[in-house]
């Protein structure tokens, strides 16, 4: 019996043809990201009036205005290093600063 590689081939290449051309899946525009002004309870502690005051220099006198403007019950300052608990409270603000007493950052939490 005499083997022929063609006769195998013939085959093959009708099969590979026979499954045809499959058009690419459609594919819908994926949604918007959420904005911020979507999320329930983002600002509950009134953190976002007091962003102008990221980048001054930290004092006591400054953190009872932000108290005051925010409206915030409670509010923490954090320095690097500054141990915190981790529990998330929307109500809070927290005074994030810098090595050198600067407002890096005004957020809830």
């Amino acid at each position: 019996m005499s083997f022929k590689p063609l006769s195998l081939l013939v085959p093959m290449l009708l099969m590979a043809c026979s499954t045809g051309y499959q058009q690419p899946v459609g594919r819908e525009e994926a949604p918007p990201p959420p904005r911020v002004d979507d999320v329930p309870n983002v600002d509950a502690c009134g953190a976002r009036p007091v962003q102008d005051r990221i980048g001054r220099a930290f004092s006591d006198l400054l953190r009872e205005a932000i108290a005051d403007e925010s409206g915030a019950e409670r509010v923490r300052v954090l320095r690097p290093g500054d141990a915190a608990t981790m529990d998330h409270r929307p109500d809070r603000l927290n005074i994030h600063l810098d090595e050198n007493d600067v407002i890096a950052r005004i957020e809830c939490g």
